[in-house]
């Protein structure tokens, strides 16, 4: 199994998993377009595109930042042309932004929902767009998604609809798309069994959910088992425990933040 020289373009890829898939893709000497709206620090968010091309590089990659708002067309289309202009092409797209709120139908801002649904919803159906056309000149490419598998259950629902509905239209484009460029692009989508040790997480629990969750690095090995499948292996709503188990590693105690604590279940996974 290799990257090595595939082009890899990661929406929000400044931070989290998205900068760890992109990581672990430059230890094989992969190409890593850095497409997201972080170019200042943040006094509450660390890393910027900047910082992530660093990392990158000094895993052994290529990388190429990007200031990209996934909810401006004109913006994707125009990163997506200098990532084929840099690179020669696209093998590989990571639809890794997302926004969350974890509210009701009363606390829900339409603010919020709105910035919901145009990330996580048509920000990665615009960003897929503008990738396939460079995709389906590629050798074995991918689309994955970060997104959860479409459990229909009235309590995926109840706390947080807007937020659910974001995310389940992520999952949605890769149970169409998957059908519709069958055999020539896989599309998959990927989810944590646990919480994950990210900004999102630190935000919505504190230390203390941070401590009882896997780094991202889990979620970046599981992307990476899945980019050296091929374009059969495609529809899938993959769990990242389920797919290092069924690569060998049996032992997951190395993603805990802290060995002692039990990871906590994340949304969407019975």
């Amino acid at each position: 199994m290799t990257l090595a020289k595939k082009t890899l373009f990661i929406s929000g890829a400044s931070r989290g998993i998205g900068l760890a898939i992109g990581v672990r893709a430059a230890r094989d000497g992969a190409n890593v377009v850095i497409a997201a709206k972080t170019a200042e620090a943040h006094p509450k968010l660390a890393g910027t595109i900047y910082t992530a091309a660093k990392e990158i590089e000094a895993a052994g990659g290529k990388a190429l930042p990007l200031l990209c708002d996934i909810r401006n067309e004109e913006q994707v289309h125009d990163c997506v042309k200098k990532a084929v202009e840099t690179f020669g092409g696209i093998d590989v797209c990571i639809n890794n932004a997302s926004a969350i709120s974890l509210t009701g139908t009363l606390e829900t801002t339409m603010k919020k929902y709105d910035l919901m649904h145009q990330i996580n919803l048509r920000g990665t159906f615009l960003v897929s767009q503008a990738c396939l056309p460079h995709l389906l000149s590629a050798k074995n490419p991918h689309i994955l998604n970060l997104s959860p598998p479409l459990n229909m259950e009235a309590k995926w629902f109840g706390p947080h609809v807007a937020y659910t509905m974001a995310k389940f239209g992520m999952s949605m484009c890769v149970l169409g798309m998957a059908e519709e460029f069958k055999d020539k692009v896989a599309v998959n989508a990927l989810w944590p069994k646990t919480t994950i040790a990210t900004a999102a997480v630190n935000m919505l629990g504190g230390e203390e959910l941070m401590k009882a969750s896997r780094s991202p690095a889990i979620m970046a090995d599981a992307a990476y088992v899945i980019l050296n499948k091929p374009t059969s292996f495609s529809g899938n709503f993959c769990i990242d425990e389920q797919v290092m188990r069924e690569a060998g590693v049996t032992d997951l105690t190395k993603y805990r933040m802290d060995p002692a604590v039990e990871p906590m279940p994340d949304f969407f996974v019975d």
